[in-house]
């Protein structure tokens, strides 16, 4: 009986075929530094088994006659050499290491020729006692006698690269890694083999397993943390790609090969709801640069890159803050020239211009906005005059219509953060006085679906304003704010209880007036000043503590630009 699964038709072939590939792209490759788990990634004496799938096929960057780094422990300036799976520009292939950390005397090479640059090569380096074996495509290239490797226990592994000291030389990959795989302790293959078929799958010595996501260029099998590279802000980070090694009929990433099904074949229909299919999207709209604009710009929160357009609002503005269904994103649209009362939303799934929503109660400028699937609330802010305001107005997402009146914060403020779980909104920090700036690291709470004034929550670490903040369901995290010199202090609660924030990390840039967009897994700061205008945008993962690490680039620089998303905490 066939099964024809639904859920694996769009580029994903068999329930066990190899789905995904990470395309890297010369100097803007991925070049991923494993940030955790250093002292796994030792050889020593073990027997051992590096394997990928590789394809020369890309189109830009290091030219085919250069070296090619694939795998590699070796900071090639600071004499913290080890090993690395490699090509060589003189055209051999194999396991390059090190006893000392300086000598390239532990090595497996051997010449080849990747013969057609757009086919795929199954590449694997197998140590069993003293002898490392290289092979491509299951077939012996040739053996080598190795011993015990440098220890390096400072510096990472990076995959597509190697280190030069601190930053990266010029030996990097070009063109598609599929299913990188480290195992430590075991060698698999004893002799000539048929490639793996499927999907690779860890095992109980896996120490890496990546490249294998069709939509994720930092998925890691095993636990790991990767951290994506670029040369510059100018150059892209490498793409999670589809194409993958063809394996027929059972394995391809489209149904090729003239599949059949017999007539007791069935349907899977794909998994999650239907509000849950192709989310994962986030916008930013507004800001200065420094003149003020009326462009959206988009994004994907589970990978990486620079934004794209999406359409524009009706009004050129600033101080724009921003919050989301999962189907509806509603901006609160400010300052043009002076404090605003309009709201304006799109739609998430279509690129389009900004639509009409409604109107706030009153005009109130610094007005940060957060919700959950069915409720949106603005909380505080700025008067004309710098009179400082302690109301929230919410609105009901998804049918278009003037704001109400929802209640108080516990003290008058703007210039807050906000972020939301299913069932609360929490807003932080702020100012009064805006001439004498006094700083507030009040967080309030309230719960959405009832109305009423807020409850105190607790504190944040650092007294702040224009700050970001982003939530996963159960997890608040405010991001970097002005405090009142700008700051990259991270600080995190868990929403479903009252208490004093907690250090989360440090952003890459102390920012301020920046936006911010997340889902359940992810939170996004983009854009803002620090303290010139910035197009950056960083992120961090919700569910564990860390610093922040490089996402990608609006197109243009900005602060005061808001952002939203369709899948954060408050709807995950």
């Amino acid at each position: 009986m066939g099964i024809l699964r639904a859920d694996r038709v769009s580029g994903l072939g068999g329930a066990n075929a190899i789905k995904g590939s990470v395309e890297m792209r010369g100097a803007q490759n991925l070049r991923a530094e494993i940030v955790n788990g250093n002292a796994d990634f030792n050889l020593g004496s073990s027997d051992f088994t590096i394997e990928c799938w590789y394809n020369p096929s890309g189109t830009t960057g290091t030219s085919n006659s250069l070296d090619v780094d694939l795998l590699m422990l070796w900071n090639n300036t600071n004499n913290r050499r080890s090993y690395g799976l490699y090509y060589d520009s003189s055209g051999s292939l194999g396991l390059i290491g090190s006893t000392d950390g300086t000598n390239a005397d532990n090595q497996s090479f051997h010449s080849y020729t990747f013969s057609d640059l757009n086919a795929w090569y199954h590449i694997a380096v197998v140590r069993i006692s003293n002898t490392a074996t290289v092979y491509v495509n299951g077939a012996v290239l040739g053996s080598a006698t190795v011993s015990t490797f440098y220890e390096n226990t400072v510096d990472n592994l990076v995959v597509g690269g190697q280190l030069a000291g601190t930053s990266y030389d010029s030996k990097i990959a070009r063109g598609f890694i599929s299913n990188m795989r480290l195992i430590i302790g075991d060698g698999i293959y004893t002799g000539a083999f048929t490639p793996p078929a499927n999907e690779l799958t860890v095992t109980p010595n896996t120490k890496l397993l990546c490249c294998q996501s069709p939509g994720n260029i930092l998925q890691e099998a095993t636990g790991k943390t990767l951290v994506a590279y670029r040369s510059s802000a100018n150059d892209s980070f490498a793409k999670a790609s589809t194409f993958v090694p063809d394996k027929g009929e059972d394995y391809g990433t489209t149904f090729v090969d003239n599949t059949k099904f017999d007539t007791l074949s069935y349907m899977v229909p794909p998994g999650g709801t239907t509000a849950e299919s192709n989310r994962g999207r986030g916008a930013f709209a507004g800001g200065e640069t420094p003149s003020k604009v009326n462009s959206i710009e988009y994004i994907n929160i589970q990978s990486m890159g620079t934004a794209k357009d999406f359409g524009d609002l009706t009004i050129t503005c600033s101080d724009v803050k921003g919050l989301g269904s999962s189907t509806r994103g509603v901006f609160r649209v400010d300052n043009n020239p002076s404090a605003r009362n309009v709201l304006e939303y799109i739609t998430f799934a279509t690129t389009s211009n900004a639509t009409d929503f409604g109107d706030l109660v009153i005009a109130v400028q610094q007005r940060p906005g957060a919700g959950n699937q069915t409720r949106g609330i603005f909380s505080g802010g700025l008067y004309p005059g710098s009179t400082m305001h302690n109301a929230m107005d919410y609105v009901t997402i998804a049918t278009a219509g003037n704001a109400t009146d929802f209640g108080d914060l516990t003290v008058t403020r703007g210039d807050t953060s906000a972020l939301a779980s299913p069932t609360r909104m929490l807003v932080g920090g702020g100012i009064t006085n805006p001439g004498s700036a006094t700083y507030h690291n009040e967080m309030d709470y309230v719960t959405i679906a009832t109305t009423g004034n807020a409850t105190d929550f607790g504190d944040l670490t650092v007294a702040a304003r224009s700050g970001t903040a982003v939530a996963s369901s159960t997890r608040g995290v405010f991001g970097p704010a002005k405090a009142p010199s700008l700051s990259n202090t991270i600080d995190y609660v868990t929403i479903a209880t009252t208490g004093n924030a907690t250090d989360f990390g440090d952003a890459l840039l102390a920012r301020g007036g920046a936006g911010s967009a997340s889902n359940s897994i992810r939170g996004l700061f983009a854009g803002g000043y620090s303290p010139s205008l910035i197009n950056g945008i960083e992120f961090i993962n919700i569910a564990t503590t860390g610093n922040g690490a490089d996402f990608g680039d609006m197109t243009y620089v900005s602060q005061y630009g808001g952002g939203c998303s369709d899948s954060h905490g408050g709807i995950s």
